[in-house]
């Protein structure tokens, strides 16, 4: 006969588990409502709605009117001024973006060391960065290179020109890159007998491509987006013979001047296509150039 002394003793009930911070998803949800709200109304509506417009014709002041894939055809295969705009532009990025580039890596490595004149200097290169999409700066550099914007061959070099002359921002993300590779590395490249030039290609350059990469793909995009510096410089014209038609210049003519809203959506959106392909482009090329310091390879 068992007793109570001889029964095992009962266990005692689990503690409920202490509440954990970071586990209510509804009040993350609650402060993302703003952001939500305005990526659907501001980016992504608005987006939507210029892809039905790029199928329609429409003057603002009317009802769009369906026409399918008109706007298309009529721009690729019809409209000359709309290749004239693109050819304009794609030579405007390919030289504008790597002169850019170049400046502002080299100005960063200039000013990267310190001295006491360190944050003047990053301040006076910086400004122009500020300065450079105004209207007040496009109407001065239409008056000192009025010579050149005469000229349909040399049109197109001032404004590459009012570009590259806006490096402080790429210049600013080159020093913090140029901040983060050590000493020690350049200190054991000087003693095995690199000189400075050595030194920048095999050190540099490697721990610097995602900075380099980054500020490829940032100037790429702002580059094909340009407009202030076109439309004053040529005074909303592109000329001479279309040598600054940049294509935002022409997107906007369809569509503020002629008030061919459902052209100008079709450009809209051939636009966004070629960013983001060429975008895509850059990013597969990365991994055969970009090294990250976790990378094992």
């Amino acid at each position: 006969m068992t007793t109570v002394l001889d029964r095992p003793p009962a266990k005692a009930a689990a503690p409920p588990p202490p509440k954990r911070y970071g586990e209510r998803p509804s009040i993350a949800y609650l402060f993302l409502t703003p952001w939500i709200a305005g990526a659907l109304l501001l980016t992504l509506g608005p987006m939507l709605w210029l892809l039905y417009l790029s199928f329609t014709e429409y003057d603002l002041f009317t009802a769009p009117r369906w026409v399918g894939l008109d706007n298309y055809v009529r721009m690729l295969t019809v409209d000359p001024h709309f290749w004239n705009a693109v050819w304009a532009t794609s030579k405007f990025v390919l030289i504008s973006v790597p002169v850019q580039l170049a400046a502002a890596l080299g100005v960063a490595l200039l000013i990267h060391r310190r001295s006491p004149a360190q944050g003047f200097y990053r301040s006076a290169f910086y400004a122009p960065s500020l300065l450079g999409a105004s209207v007040s700066v496009a109407l001065v550099w239409r008056v000192i290179f009025h010579d050149w914007i005469g000229h349909p061959d040399r049109a197109l070099l001032a404004l590459v020109l009012l570009a590259v002359w806006q490096f402080g921002a790429p210049m600013v993300i080159f020093l913090a890159g140029l901040q983060q590779i050590p000493q020690e590395y350049y200190d054991a490249a000087a003693v095995d007998g690199a000189g400075p030039w050595r030194a920048f290609l095999k050190i540099t350059v490697p721990m610097l491509s995602p900075v380099i990469f980054f500020n490829l793909v940032l100037d790429t995009i702002r580059a094909f987006q340009v407009f202030t510096g076109a439309y004053v410089v040529s005074n909303g014209t592109g000329g001479p013979s279309d040598s600054t038609l940049f294509y935002t210049l022409y997107l906007y003519e369809k569509g503020f001047v002629e008030f061919k809203m459902g052209y100008a959506s079709a450009m809209s959106w051939f636009l966004l296509v070629v960013i983001a392909a060429i975008t895509a482009l850059l990013f597969r090329t990365a991994r055969s150039w970009v090294f990250y310091s976790g990378d094992e390879s």
